[in-house]
């Protein structure tokens, strides 16, 4: 008797990698998604247009890997986020799991065993996506440090003002996958938080792991980075000041209006409440925030929500 005929299937993964002028470490990406100590995973690459060397690196490897390990199409280009959610959106692509993966970081051997043994345990029918902290480093590989560690459990209150996950640490279900396909590829400003958003806001469940796997690399072509340190922090306070941040909860809060029918009861009323946040008169704001139940992971995250509301930047 064949033991290994005799067990189970492993679970399949759809790695998503969005690509865009990356030629300086994609092949460092793509080197460490070959050393995944588990194997049953296919490669989607959605290319915006690159002009460097990125589309040749990408055909190098399917040479080498093959075309039913790496497939390569052509992304919208119209911004990072539509090319994610594009590449999940297309009918071609199923598996029992998702991840997203970025072009410049660098993913441990386990990475993807370690999130599927989180997250397998979980009910196939129920959305579930796994996030989790990465290691900071530069453009040498040096060490920058950990990413933050939330300690507030992940929900819909906390999504609807804070993503807690990179999109780079990100698995999720097909049950989960179902639902971001349902919204199509909606105008957000960002696909990881809408992922968090829409999981959590359908009564799906979020897991946040505090042990890293991911090299999340930290260079001045990072279209989103870390929130660590004090110019950092500093950016993402103006950023809030200036406006972005009220821009960003307007697409958001569009979208899910549209998605409105599969959210929970519980969650429909956190929504209406924060949403009514944003037209009221400065004390009725701040009233109307208390009583939304949204948070964000830190007491300083929840002082940056409190001037925003103050000064009708939500």
């Amino acid at each position: 008797m064949n033991i290994s005929s005799s067990l189970p299937p492993l679970p399949t993964i759809a790695i998503l990698l969005c690509t865009y002028q990356g030629e300086a470490f994609l092949a460092q990406q793509l080197d460490s998604i070959m050393d995944q100590t588990h194997r049953s995973w296919t490669l989607y690459a959605a290319d915006d247009g690159s002009t460097d060397r990125t589309r040749a690196i990408l055909e190098e490897y399917q040479s080498q890997w093959g075309a039913d390990r790496l497939h390569i199409i052509d992304g919208p280009q119209r911004g990072y986020a539509a090319n994610f959610l594009t590449l999940l959106c297309q009918d071609a692509i199923q598996a029992d799991y998702y991840a997203y993966c970025d072009q410049d970081d660098l993913w441990d051997p386990n990475k993807l065993a370690l999130a599927l043994s989180r997250i397998s345990s979980l009910p196939a029918e129920t959305p579930a996506l796994y996030a989790s902290r990465t290691r900071l480093i530069d453009e040498t590989g040096t060490s920058l440090g950990l990413s933050p560690h939330f300690t507030r459990p992940p929900a819909f209150a906390n999504a609807l003002v804070q993503n807690i996950g990179g999109g780079n640490t990100m698995i999720f279900n097909e049950a989960a996958c179902r639902l971001l396909k349902s919204s199509g590829t909606v105008d957000v400003p960002v696909h990881d938080w809408w992922t968090y958003l829409v999981v959590s806001g359908c009564g799906g469940t979020v897991l946040y792991d505090p042990t890293p796997s991911v090299q999340y690399r930290q260079h001045v072509k990072n279209l989103m980075g870390t929130n660590l340190g004090i110019a950092a922090k500093f950016t993402r306070a103006r950023m809030l000041l200036d406006g972005h941040f009220r821009t960003w909860n307007t697409h958001n809060l569009t979208a899910l209006h549209a998605l409105r029918p599969q959210l929970t009861l519980e969650n429909q009323k956190i929504l209406d409440a924060f949403t009514a946040v944003r037209s009221k008169n400065l004390l009725s704001r701040l009233t109307a925030l208390r009583r939304s139940g949204v948070y964000r992971q830190t007491f300083g995250g929840y002082l940056g929500l409190f001037v925003a509301a103050c000064a009708g930047k939500l």
